[in-house]
């Protein structure tokens, strides 16, 4: 009994021990559940929290993408018209704006150099540009990226860097885009290669402008104190004006010398000529009359005969394409245009014009250059255009090269941008002097890609006793280049007829005539630029500035097309050459302007050429100041006396040029305008006929009874009448002075 009882309890304690086991077993699997459940949710949490992450991340990506897309990309140009015809080019991807020129620059009210600072400029923004910087800031902050695509010269390169500075942008990161054509082919090409800011040409600007404004602003004072106020001068500026001032005086001290020519008359189908050359194959010279009578009293009775004959064929090889100075001093000669118009309507063809059926395009290469080169593309494409139009004899493939190196060949020549838009295509969509200009610079181009033009030329020498006459002719075989751009010497080209060595001719007259020497024509624009070429003085940017200075400053007045000193100018030249040789001295100026080339061509520190120039300059200024006494421009007497006051009236010069004034200003102010009389009578009236001046400053003749009478002539008139209608005979100047007859229809002449 005790037994059972016994293990009744060991069997209750043990299913409490595995009840109590099963409890403990199912609480820890409960808990490990639990466990899993919170592993598992916060799992599910980071999961989810990651891939939220995620998408914002990508949705923050798309959206700064399509903020980048809207944004557009920003090009500054330097002339609103350029930057129009680019913008058509590019699309609406970018935006074309700009500078309207130079954004910053030397104060104008202050020297604006800091001499004790080693010649620190201190640029300020031009003042009237804040709105425009303003607005070009708030275009560089919106845009996505900047280009910057002023002119491929050293005075764009300074504009860009400029820009940089205002703009924040770092110089040496790829921004500069260049072209020297405005094509969109030229232009979306340049933008996908874009430069950091050459400094080398950053410099070469700063120290030009750095030299002309310590030059310019510290001389020009001293004129006024000395002189006159309102005058100037300059480094280049006043090279020129001395050498306008020693032609001038080379013609006053110029005395002519008599000569005589002696000319036979031969008839052999056509009439010939042929003129004494030589006696006893010893060049003679005919001094005066007397010996001219005992030539001819020599040559009287006797027989002329064919010597010798030489015939050869010769070649007459095109020009080169345009330079500026070139085109300047053609469009001059040709077209009548003065350097300012060129450059102006260049500067437009340049930019763009509107020409039906290409939209606005660039129609001339960049016109600032030095450089005849020609760019492979171009030469290809004349070559074709020249064959097709006019047959593959007429190509010449000739290759220009530049007679200096380095600096001048940094562009091409002055060319057509696309030489299949003849002028005739494009006459519809141009301007009248846009048409001119644009059909000289392409048949110059054209011209200079095509085969020389080919002469028969024939020399005959002909004696008479000891005397030795020579005749000349040619005939042109092959127009070649002249098919294009026509040359007036080849007007000048006389034919000889078919002769025979050893044949007698028949001589028609022999005559002699009186001749002088002639002392140097004055300067026109056109000579100027190119003696300042020659000379090497001045760039292409300069020459059009200089003749403006020097005639706005009146040191120099134009004569129909020549420049002539006046007195005012003879005075400051004169003061220039005696106390700052180096500046008036072409060869200095010259020797300077390699100098400056320098900085940019072989990285020549640019402050120390300042400082090399700088120390004589001071001493040569500290000298005239203390040495010039106050100079007092006289005006001229004219013989009259004031009408109010009774005193002397006198010439005076004036911003519109010179008028009579009374001698007694200010209390007397009599003025009245400047009358030359000529000394020749109207012939419709019977008053003086007198010089006047149209509006744009060209001399004419009209008669003094204007407008009354409305006589008037471009060319000065003489006492002398036509003998076949009675009208006026006119002074006609070209290489000589020649008598025509006023009269248009009337083709009198001697």
């Amino acid at each position: 009994m005790d037994m059972v009882k016994a293990s009744a309890a060991e069997a209750e304690v043990k299913d409490k021990a595995v009840s109590s086991s099963g409890a403990a077993e199912k609480s820890a699997s409960s808990e490990k559940n639990a466990e899993e459940k919170t592993t598992a949710k916060r799992k599910t949490s980071t999961k989810k929290k990651t891939t939220a992450r995620k998408t914002a991340s990508r949705a923050k990506k798309t959206t700064t993408k399509k903020t980048a897309a809207r944004k557009k990309k920003l090009v500054i140009v330097e002339s609103p018209s350029k930057a129009k015809t680019i913008g058509k080019f590019l699309g609406s991807t970018y935006k074309v704006v700009a500078s309207v020129g130079h954004v910053r620059d030397l104060p104008k009210s202050k020297l604006g150099i800091d001499i004790d600072n080693d010649f620190e400029p201190q640029y300020i923004s031009i003042r009237g540009k804040g709105d425009l910087i303003k607005e070009l800031k708030r275009e560089a902050k919106k845009a996505s990226r900047v280009y910057l695509a002023t002119d491929p010269d050293r005075e764009g390169e300074a504009i860009s860097w400029h820009l940089a500075y205002l703009l924040g942008i770092d110089p040496d990161e790829p921004c500069r885009v260049t072209f020297n054509e405005i094509t969109k082919p030229v232009v979306k090409e340049a933008i996908k290669h874009p430069r950091p800011i050459d400094q080398s040409l950053v410099d070469a600007q700063q120290a030009r402008r750095v030299l002309d404004r310590l030059v310019g602003y510290q001389i020009s004072p001293l004129l006024w104190r000395k002189v006159k106020r309102g005058l100037s001068a300059g480094r280049v500026q006043s090279a020129a004006l001395k050498i306008i001032c020693d032609r001038e005086k080379e013609i006053q001290n110029f005395i002519p010398e008599e000569y005589w020519t002696v000319t036979a008359s031969f008839k052999k189908g056509i009439v010939f000529q042929a003129k004494l050359n030589n006696k006893a194959g010893k060049k003679i010279t005919l001094h005066n009359e007397q010996e001219k009578d005992e030539v001819l009293k020599e040559l009287e009775g006797k027989p002329y005969l064919v010597d010798k004959l030489t015939r050869r064929e010769t070649v007459r090889n095109p020009y080169p394409p345009y330079t500026t100075s070139s085109l300047q001093q053609d469009a001059s000669n040709r077209i009548n245009f003065n350097t300012r118009k060129t450059m102006m309507i260049a500067q437009q063809l340049y930019e763009g014009v509107d020409v039906k059926g290409h939209g606005t395009i660039g129609l001339i290469t960049y016109l600032r250059t030095d450089s005849v080169r020609v760019s492979e593309e171009a030469r290809s494409a004349s070559k074709s255009f020249i064959s097709d139009r006019f047959g593959d004899e007429y190509y010449g493939g000739k290759v220009y090269s530049n007679k200096k190196k380095d600096i001048q060949d940094a562009h091409e020549a002055i060319r057509p941008a696309d030489v299949t838009l003849a002028p005739e295509d494009v006459k519809d969509s141009l301007s009248t002097d846009q048409f001119k200009l644009y059909n000289l610079i392409w048949t110059r181009f054209i011209a200079s890609q095509m085969a020389p033009a080919r002469y028969d030329s024939m020399q005959a020498v002909i004696s008479c006793g000891e005397y030795g006459f020579r005749a000349s002719g040619s005939r042109m075989i092959f127009d070649g280049c002249r098919r294009v751009y026509h040359v007036s010497a080849d007007d000048g080209s006389k034919q000889l007829p078919e002769l025979q060595e050893g044949e007698q001719l028949d001589l028609q007259k022999l005559e002699g005539e009186q001749n002088f020497t002639q002392p140097p024509a004055r300067f026109t624009e056109a000579s100027l630029v190119k003696e300042l070429e020659t000379r090497d003085i001045g760039r292409p940017s300069t020459y059009a500035p200089i003749v403006n200075t020097l005639t706005g400053r009146r040191y120099v007045k134009r004569e129909k097309k020549s420049l002539v000193p006046t007195d005012l100018g003879f005075i400051v030249d004169d003061l220039l050459e005696k106390y700052f040789k180096d500046i008036v001295d072409s060869g200095f100026t010259a020797e300077m302007e390699n100098t400056l080339d320098d900085v940019e061509v072989k990285g020549t520190e640019w402050k120390q050429v300042i400082r090399d120039f700088y120390g004589p300059f001071k001493k040569e200024l500290d000298v005239a100041d203390s040495e010039i006494q106050k100079v007092e421009v006289q005006d001229r007497p004219t013989g009259e006396v004031c009408e109010l006051c009774g005193r002397p009236m006198v010439i005076k010069s004036g911003r519109f040029g010179d008028f009579i004034a009374c001698s007694g200003y200010p209390e007397c102010k009599n003025t009245k305008p400047l009358v030359v009389k000529i000394g020749v009578k109207c012939p419709a009236c019977g008053r003086d006929i007198v010089e006047k001046h149209s509006r744009k400053g060209r001399v004419f003749y009209g008669c003094s009874g204007w407008p009354e009478c409305k006589q008037s002539y471009w060319n000065k008139p003489v006492n002398k009448k036509c003998p076949v209608c009675g009208s006026l005979l006119v002074e006609k100047k070209t290489k000589t002075t020649t008598l025509a007859c006023s009269n248009p229809e009337c083709k009198y002449k001697e």
